[in-house]
């Protein structure tokens, strides 16, 4: 038999280097071709503002048909100078969602009033507006939650906040607002500055002491408070709230307030290593008894450990993102390369990767002892990661600019994409077992074909690979793709380009190194039977994803997948038979690789089952509405973000989350284990991950009993690592 030369395999398979690049070409979801007719954002939700009247802002939605908003999904921030009061937004029209449980949603249009002050010199009304809205017939997608910048002319005598107009005018919208709510209304609220004091004090070396003062009638909330120190790595703060006052809140639900006043002692953990002084940033939020909510606010003080002094905390302006390609931010830009870098080496012994890294590693012994060609292999190999490395991040980039919430990995959520690549993976399993040979002519244009059949194959090899290594997540790579998703798209591009680097990297040295090439073994026969033994990996991988498409799609999608599969092995069979015969068996061929994309057609078009998952033992199903009834009653949290695609959050559960150790640690420090399932596309959970700048699952976030901030894990779990974090939440 004819050795099998994999550089041939891939250029002998049209459908297989067909649906590489048409995957990879931009990692668009397999549902964008349906999607292209769907409107922009902003022509499905026409916004509109009258802010002729001092003190209050108007808004109005005209909504296309077949398009509704949110209601509970609307939010708005004031700009430099401006403070809002709260939205006044009609009833909507009450359902249940299959993501986010009962809400509200309006159809045609909506109006919404929102009250407002403006600090003294303040010249224009700027606030940002945030809603999402969905389609709801064919095809039904969610958009992800889109903000709008007003930047709007105030109207006569509204410029200062003292004045007797906007001190009137708002002072007429809370009082409407009381009379319709039947709660008392304040007077005019004060600055955010006058209502929220806010200032630290050293009280040692390791103990620093926090302090909010509000006049009578004011409140801040515990649970909207968050702390974290700037340029301090290795620091940690723990804080210990005092008992507060129960409050019920209409937004939040059951929460604890202070009143008047309210000191933090909070300890630091770490080696201060001689530090003398600390930056010490400060979120929080409260409102005016009767009256209005204040938007997030944000304080910085600078803290001198060794002199005891009170700083005071200045609001921290909102600064427009940083210019991440140059100046002192440069030196992150370098630390998201070799991340990147390190995160595409390690990548290379994940599970999901190694398969495919056989058929390089046979390529690379098929060389023997020609330095030239081993030189070539790499390149073409190399070229081939990085051009797919490329194409994803643009693609992802593309998304993200276009206002699309898209994760790494995030498209194996699209069931056609797992579909084709389980067929994929059986095509190139049943290559390597020897059921079809990519070797022989296929007639004058096979012959032309076959001088440049080496490069080819070895390009592929690297899109092959790229395509499996996406569900992957190898240590650093989390940091990198979070700065990636974050930065402008030159440095995004050069992070995905520095993981494509990091992945080539193994057979680069090969190709180019002759004392690393010396030590490979010598080609012979046995590398006929290595390659069949290779040949089931291959189909583990197949076996795999079919087993992701069922917890996406069901026993449906199984079954179209699996008569897929089979039709494609036999296309491949009669191939193989068809090489002697004439024009007849090869239409035959023809029309069997047709008969192929039925099934995966109809697979695109397979809905999701009604319940997608079945409730685990212990496991609270994730939802913002339950993390924030369990933060609210002193309950710690362990959240886990994960998908049945993703290798690394498999390996994390067998080795530490599905352990009787991890279900005791649980009931010794009650901790509740909360699970978020992103196998398919789910909007609540793309929200979690946007709020944690994580660029795709696994996100392990721990919330302690106090109701500070939760605390971000790594992505690569131990048992250490999670009994910290556990026990730290539980004091």
């Amino acid at each position: 038999m004819r050795p099998l030369s994999f550089g041939r395999l891939a250029t002998r398979l049209p459908v297989l280097a067909f649906l590489l690049l048409a995957l990879l070409s931009a990692a668009l979801p397999a549902s964008a071709q349906d999607t292209a007719d769907l409107l922009p954002v902003t022509e499905a939700y026409k916004l509109s503002t009258d802010a002729a009247t001092p003190g209050v802002l108007k808004l109005h939605w005209t909504i296309a048909p077949d398009y509704y908003l949110y209601r509970g999904r609307m939010k708005f921030k004031g700009g430099d100078g401006v403070t809002l009061g709260e939205a006044q937004l009609p009833d909507g029209e009450k359902h249940h969602d299959e993501y986010l449980g009962d809400v509200e949603t309006y159809h045609h249009g909506v109006d919404a009033s929102i009250p407002y002050t403006v600090a003294a010199g303040t010249a224009r009304l700027q606030l940002s507006v945030q809603y999402q809205g969905c389609h709801e017939v064919d095809p039904k997608i969610c958009y992800p939650p889109h903000t709008e910048k007003l930047d709007l002319p105030l109207p006569a005598n509204a410029g200062d906040a003292a004045t007797p107009a906007a001190g009137n005018a708002l002072g007429a919208a809370l009082n409407r607002l009381g009379s319709n709510t039947g709660i008392a209304t304040a007077g005019a609220p004060l600055p955010a500055e006058q209502a929220f004091r806010f200032e630290a004090l050293a009280q040692g070396p390791q103990q620093l002491l926090l302090r909010w003062t509000m006049p009578k009638g004011y409140y801040l909330y515990r649970d909207q408070t968050t702390l974290k120190l700037k340029d301090a790595a290795g620091l940690t703060l723990e804080p210990a709230w005092p008992a507060g006052t129960a409050h019920h809140d209409e937004h939040y639900g059951d929460v604890t307030v202070y009143f008047d006043q309210v000191e933090l002692p909070v300890t630091l953990g770490g080696d201060l290593a001689g530090r003398r002084r600390l930056t010490l940033q400060a979120s929080f939020q409260g409102c005016q008894d009767g009256g209005l909510c204040y938007p997030l606010m944000t304080r910085a003080v600078d803290i001198d450990l060794g002199s005891g002094s009170v700083a005071s905390g200045a609001v921290a302006p909102e600064l427009p993102p940083a210019d991440l390609d140059g100046g002192p931010l440069q030196a992150s830009l370098v630390a998201a390369l070799l991340l990147a870098l390190g995160g595409g080496l390690v990548l290379n012994l994940m599970p999901c990767v190694l398969p495919v890294l056989s058929i390089k590693a046979v390529s690379v012994l098929e060389s023997g002892d020609s330095q030239a060609t081993a030189r070539r292999h790499a390149l073409f190999y190399t070229a081939g990661v990085l051009c797919s490395f490329a194409a994803l991040g643009l693609g992802i980039l593309a998304l993200r600019a276009a206002g699309h919430a898209l994760g790494w990995g995030s498209q194996l959520q699209q069931p056609l994409l797992v579909g084709a690549l389980a067929c994929v993976m059986l095509a190139v399993g049943l290559s390597m077992s020897g059921v079809v040979q990519f070797g022989a002519s296929l007639g004058n244009t096979g012959a032309g074909l076959a001088g440049r059949s080496g490069p080819a194959g070895d390009f592929f090899t690297g899109v092959l690979a790229v395509v499996v290594a996406s569900p992957c997540t190898a240590p650093f790579m989390g940091s990198a793709l979070a700065y990636a998703f974050a930065a402008p798209m030159l440095s995004a591009l050069l992070v995905f380009l520095a993981l494509g680097m990091g992945l080539a990297l193994p057979f680069l040295a090969v190709g180019f190194v002759p004392a690393l090439a010396r030590l490979l073994p010598r080609p012979g026969r046995w590398m006929e039977t290595l390659k069949q033994v290779l040949a089931f990996p291959m189909y583990l991988t197949a076996a795999w994803l079919v087993w992701v498409l069922a917890n996406q799609r069901g026993a449906d999608a199984v079954g179209l997948v699996l008569v897929a599969m089979v039709l494609l092995a036999m296309t491949l069979w009669w191939f193989e038979r068809s090489r002697s015969h004439g024009a007849p068996s090869k239409v035959a061929v023809a029309v069997l690789a047709l008969a192929t994309l039925v099934p995966m057609y109809l697979l695109a078009h397979v809905p999701p089952p009604s319940s997608t998952s079945v409730a685990e033992e212990g496991v609270v199903a994730y939802s913002a509405e339950k993390l924030a009834e369990l933060r609210a009653a002193g309950t710690p949290v362990f959240v886990d973000m994960t998908a049945d695609w993703c290798v690394t959050c498999k390996a994390n559960e067998h080795a530490v989350l599905d352990t009787q150790a991890f279900r005791n640690l649980l009931q010794r420090t009650g901790a509740v284990y909360m699970k978020g399932d992103w196998t398919d596309v789910n909007p609540a959970i793309s929200a979690f991950l946007q709020q944690y700048h994580s660029p795709g699952v696994p996100l392990y976030v721990v919330f302690p009993r106090n109701g500070g901030p939760g605390k971000q894990l790594s992505t690569v779990l131990t048992r250490s690592i999670v009994e910290q974090a556990l026990t730290e939440a539980a004091r």
